[in-house]
């Protein structure tokens, strides 16, 4: 179930010249408006230049909407997507169909495309499981989005839709029930965006490649359910000489449906656990977007797809599996599975040519509790990366937060029989610990752990407020394209 698309002009003409049905100006503290009707509303009181406030008026047949934006010094991109999503649901409740912007005078490229992807991202709407009532039907979405600038601002609006729409694609695919999107599911959608990009591969493989190449501890969470495992393998090459710098490594966590294998999640919240593949919808619908922009970086991406269910064939606690880089783990809990999956997927990465990794997983409770769903945790090897991974979440509102490693948390996931162990006891330090596990397999390898258990879903962001927040996406995107420019 795909996500819908909306269509983006930029227009250097008067707001009133397009063909809009729905008009927003935004007004900053201080400012006055130069639209009598808007004005109007201020005068009256019934308008606010405070940030977040709408006011409605019509005029000449047409809906205008005067936003209050604050105070200017205090105006920055999350601010811009955050009026962009309400000005849209307002739009849409009045029956709206093409909404304009006008970009606020001073401001260029970055805020328009933060408007444009707060627009598309307040769009998104997963109803196709529900019967379609004909007498009280739901507001038909926006279709189209002009973007009237005193500047040319093509190139900003383009990559803010591309960026928008591939987060759109990514909540799409966490929101589909675990029993229509299993590990083959996922890996069909990654095999139709290769096929509509020249410079995109994939390559899939099942239960019986995986356990060839070694990867004992992927498929080890794999073999409780019927449902076949995916190793699913993005190559984005651009066009030759295009590119330069290091190729970057995508890694994500698709656990499609997580019961906890033996080691069973209670009940209450087993029906989120659909969710656990959101790392991996993140990797697969950033790719096609970076090739759909033509970035000039190379990126490899892999993403582990299975099920974590309890059978008579599931992995038990206290079994002892290898891994594809050679270290064994005791499994001390099958509910601590994402580490096992990304453990092989990280070390498959590096073997397969990325020299800079980043992975995405909901891989901790710990994390969740540490920074509720404002900040994704963040651990790194490697204080340069890591900076600019970071530079990437400031720049789309996907925000992290730094948490430690530490050689007294490595110890922690040391094993008494085999190398490692996947859970420690005692649950200290949760994240981190976490993290210290993966860190044995990315080694020297620059590499950044996105823990997103807490920013994956239920977000509370006025453009994704509840069900899968497609988290990660646009973060890569930011994080390839800057990569490219520095090389």
């Amino acid at each position: 179930m795909l996500a819908r698309v909306m269509r983006v002009q930029v227009t250097t003409a008067a707001p009133a010249a397009t063909e809009a049905d729905t008009l927003v100006i935004g007004v900053f503290e201080g400012d006055e408006v130069e639209y009598p009707a808007l004005a109007a509303l201020l005068d009256s009181g019934e308008a606010k230049r405070a940030s977040g406030s709408l006011a409605l008026a019509h005029d000449d047949g047409r809906r205008w909407l005067l936003a209050g934006l604050g105070k200017r010094e205090d105006f920055t991109h999350e601010s811009a997507r955050v009026s962009a999503a309400k000005a849209a649901k307002r739009a849409t409740e009045l029956g709206g169909q093409h909404l304009c912007w006008v970009l606020p005078d001073g401001e260029g490229a970055t805020i328009a495309g933060a408007l444009v992807e707060g627009t598309i991202l307040a769009a998104y709407r997963f109803d196709g499981y529900k019967e379609k009532s004909e007498t009280d039907p739901p507001p038909k979405p926006l279709e189209e989005l002009t973007l009237c600038a005193q500047a040319d601002v093509t190139d900003a609006a383009e990559r803010g839709r591309v960026a928008a729409e591939a987060a759109n694609a990514a909540r799409a695919l966490q929101d589909t029930p675990a029993n229509d999107m299993t590990p083959s599911d996922l890996a069909a959608r990654a095999q139709q965006l290769a096929a509509e990009h020249e410079t995109l591969t994939v390559a899939v493989e099942g239960r019986e490649e995986i356990v060839a190449r070694g990867m004992g501890a992927f498929a080890a969470v794999a073999q409780g359910s019927y449902q076949e495992p995916r190793l699913i393998t993005l190559r984005y090459e651009p066009a030759e000489g295009a590119a330069s710098g290091p190729v970057l490594g995508f890694v994500g966590k698709a656990v499609t449906f997580d019961s906890g294998g033996l080691s069973i999640k209670p009940a209450d919240s087993m029906a989120e656990m659909k969710y656990d593949m959101s790392g991996g919808a993140s990797v697969i619908e950033a790719i096609a977007a970076i090739a759909e922009l033509q970035l000039p970086v190379r990126v490899i991406g892999v993403v582990g797809a299975t099920e974590n269910m309890p059978s008579g064939r599931s992995v038990r606690p206290g079994d002892i599996v290898k891994t594809l880089k050679g270290l064994t783990v005791e499994i001390n809990n099958t509910d601590a599975e994402g580490r096992l999956v990304l453990a092989d997927c990280i070390a498959y990465a590096i073997a397969e040519g990325a020299e800079r990794i980043v992975d995405l997983a909901t891989l901790t409770g710990a994390c969740l509790v540490a920074l509720g769903h404002t900040y994704a945790g963040l651990l790194s090897n490697d204080d340069d990366w890591c900076a600019r991974v970071t530079a990437a979440a400031q720049a789309t509102g996907e925000l992290t937060w730094r948490l430690p490693l530490h050689a007294e948390y490595a110890n922690l996931v040391n094993g008494g029989v085999g190398d490692l162990n996947n859970a420690p006891a005692g649950r200290l330090a949760g994240a981190s610990t976490a993290a210290e596990f993966l860190h044995r397999f990315a080694g020297d390898t620059p590499w950044a752990h996105l823990d997103i258990a807490g920013t994956a879903w239920h977000l509370g962001r006025e453009y994704a407020h509840t069900g899968g927040s497609g988290f990660g996406v646009r973060l890569l995107i930011e994080l390839a394209a800057a990569s490219g420019a520095a090389s």
